[in-house]
């Protein structure tokens, strides 16, 4: 609920600043121009799918980042849809695949440091144990 009202005021904001800074004509060009936008990104996200599935059978990305832009790109084109400049900003943002794989990437790194470093720490608790059967004493 917090995240929520301070996202909130952050976007009443911003949206005042520009708007002020623009008028109240461009404010509304702005608001159908990224709706727009947000349309035809939504239309054409066959074509976002298809390279991002050319890139994954390449090898270049690997399939939690292939997850992972997919998701980026839909979200991006909602929030360009979403009335307001702050949303708009983060829409935009999100449609360029090098702020999404630095995303990713962050996000990817501090989980599995984090997996890691669990692992590593349970695994101080155990004994490496040879096994000796019978067979070779009575050689």
């Amino acid at each position: 609920m917090i995240y929520f009202l301070l996202y909130l005021f952050l976007e009443v904001l911003v949206s005042v600043n520009i708007a002020s800074a623009i008028g109240g004509v461009w404010t509304f060009v702005e608001l159908i121009a990224s709706a727009l936008v947000g349309i035809v990104i939504l239309a054409n996200f066959r074509g976002t799918l298809a390279e991002n599935i050319n890139a994954l059978n390449q090898a270049r990305i690997d399939p939690f980042e292939f997850q992972q832009l997919n998701l980026f790109t839909i979200l991006g084109a909602f929030l360009l849809i979403a009335p307001g400049f702050l949303t708009d900003i983060f829409g935009v943002l999100l449609q360029f695949s090098v702020i999404t794989k630095m995303l990713v990437n962050r996000f990817v790194s501090q989980s599995k440091h984090d997996s890691s470093t669990h692992n590593t720490q349970k695994d101080d608790h155990v004994i490496d144990v040879e096994i000796v059967s019978d067979d070779a004493d009575k050689r």
